[in-house]
């Protein structure tokens, strides 16, 4: 059972099949709840949204402590709640599902329970200097995310396909990133409109959406930022705002790009030329001081000790994380799951670790 200190994390991605047919509000819902169905946090939806395309969406609950409320404090057994939001006009047939749990530990020492106030809001201009060509994850979702550094990077992108990167952002640093997409070109660069045809997504190391960006595509050069964001913080984690409390510990932070199928129908199949400039701002602080490790070991590290290791171009800097040493892996338990379908999943969440498993999630 999950013990009565540790703030625990789940994330659920969703992967519909390529050739789905799919609503804008179509979508996953997951919520974390005790033994007698009363839910720890608020529940987190996403849906496909105006690209009407078929894309991985990432969902996460959490069971935070320490808390204010009077659930979910104990140790036990907790219960992840999947749930497809489902339209009439969408495809039969299931999803492919992946679940991500991750055990937060509690501090050594208790510090603030409130938000920081101010923080430098200014969005800096973005990195200049000629883009290093660098391939995307795909086909293994957030875990075949490819690694990167501050710069500027040159990718192709094809209608229906979903690219995953990932950058280390350290304890007291802020990052940005923007997303331009190249013309159409030659016969197919005029006539065709696309709502939401690019979508730009940051996650955080647990892969809690921090914030998003759809662009529109007409045929013509496109560009997309993600919102000014605050230095990552263990405090933001009480702030009101989504994008502030998703920043809410160091660690590889995930950019996803998604270009909409319907693209392809009005465009042609491309590839489309990616251009991605991410920034990272200010110096590394140290982190919180955690009374343990987290499990899995080492997420909220960057460098060579975390999952910022094997950064293009260098490795970040290593920093306080989670507690040392890899003894955390162990208690990892793989399962064979296969999708959800019309109905509501429920698993529960013991004291061995379990990992729900992708079956055929290459449709990224």
């Amino acid at each position: 059972m999950l013990d009565g200190t540790s703030t625990v994390y789940v994330a659920a991605t969703a992967v519909p099949p390529r050739d789905a047919a799919v609503s804008p509000t179509e979508g996953v819902r997951v919520s974390l709840q005790d033994a007698d169905g009363r839910p720890c946090s608020a529940g987190d939806t996403a849906s496909i949204g105006a690209g009407r395309s078929p894309r991985p969406l990432t969902v996460w609950a959490a069971r935070q402590l320490p808390s204010s409320r009077s659930l979910c404090r104990s140790a036990g057994t907790y219960y992840v709640v999947v749930e497809r939001v489902l339209r009439t006009e969408s495809s039969p047939g299931d999803w492919d599902l992946e679940l991500a749990p991750v055990l937060e530990p509690r501090l050594r020492k208790a510090g603030s329970t409130s938000a920081p106030e101010s923080w430098d809001s200014a969005t800096p201009s973005p990195p200049g200097g000629e883009a290093v060509r660098l391939r995307g994850g795909g086909g293994g979702g957030f875990d075949s995310a490819a690694a990167l550094e501050p710069g500027v990077w040159r990718d192709d992108v094809r209608p229906g396909q979903t690219l995953f990167y990932k950058v280390p952002v350290d304890w007291g640093q802020q990052v940005y990133a923007t997303a331009d997409l190249s013309s159409a070109g030659g016969d197919e660069a005029g006539g065709g409109f696309v709502p939401g045809g690019v979508n730009l997504a940051l996650y955080n190391p647990v892969r809690g959406l921090v914030d998003d960006t759809s662009i529109s595509y007409n045929g013509g050069q496109k560009s997309g930022a993600l919102a000014a964001l605050p230095p990552v913080g263990y405090d933001n984690r009480y702030a009101v705002s989504d994008r502030v409390g998703g920043m809410r510990f160091a660690g590889s932070y995930y950019l996803v790009v998604h270009l909409a199928a319907r693209v392809g129908e009005e465009f042609g199949d491309g590839p489309f030329g990616l251009t991605l400039r991410v920034r990272v701002k200010g110096e590394a602080t140290a982190g919180p001081g955690y009374a343990g490790q987290s499990e899995p070991s080492g997420i909220f590290r960057v460098g060579l000790l975390g999952q910022g290791s094997g950064v293009v171009g260098g490795a970040a800097g290593t920093t306080d994380g989670a507690g040392g040493g890899d003894g955390g892996g162990a208690a990892m338990k793989l399962v064979a799951f296969g999708g959800i379908g019309a109905g509501t999943l429920l698993l529960a969440v013991l004291g061995v670790w379990v990992l729900v498993g992708r079956r055929g999630a290459a449709g990224v």
